[in-house]
């Protein structure tokens, strides 16, 4: 196996990984969502804190699961062309528009790094009633971003491996390879 074959796989288990860690982070805000109705409701004493945890533990959802949805093509895509070109047409189209992510995606990296470095500079907190530490969910963004990126990475290598058909990236082989996971 190459090395550039390893990286590429790598960094798909990696965020395979960490996504299917963060899909749970569903049952806890359910788990608070509910528990916050089951004591306003039942027992006229709602919380401070579950709403504000809950909207937290969804930020750092949407942001770290950007590499593992990448991955698995979950992506939204606009098919009207997409969809009826060849797999080779479709890699060089998916090459050229690689550009407008890679701009949008390391210039949200470059400027979250900032703003995460000073949110932990300064232990920022929401400075409402509950007060929690918001660094942490700030740092999730350059670090979920990093690995949007880094998938990205690959889908650009997978994309001209198909588009040039180099032997680098067999696509088949990596297809029943995930039937196994």
């Amino acid at each position: 196996m190459s090395v550039l074959a390893a990286f590429m796989r790598g960094v798909t288990r990696l965020n395979d990984f960490i996504g299917r860690g963060i899909a749970l982070l569903v049952f806890a805000m359910f788990g608070f969502l509910l528990l916050e109705v089951g004591l306003r409701y039942l027992f006229e004493s709602p919380t401070v804190w579950t709403n504000e945890l809950s909207q937290m533990l969804f930020g750092i959802y949407a942001v770290m699961s950007g590499g593992y949805i990448l991955a698995h093509r979950g992506h939204v895509n606009v098919d009207l062309l997409h969809a009826h070109l060849a797999p080779r047409k479709r890699a060089a189209l998916d090459i050229a528009t690689s550009v407008i992510f890679f701009i949008f995606t390391l210039a949200l990296l470059w400027f979250s790094i900032d703003v995460a470095s000073e949110s932990i500079a300064g232990w920022e907190t929401s400075y409402s009633a509950w007060n929690p530490p918001i660094w942490p969910v700030k740092l999730a963004i350059p670090i979920g971003t990093g690995l949007l990126v880094l998938q990205g990475v690959v889908k650009l290598l997978e994309d001209i491996a198909i588009a040039f058909n180099l032997d680098y990236y067999q696509p088949e082989q990596e297809e029943s390879e995930g039937a196994h996971l």
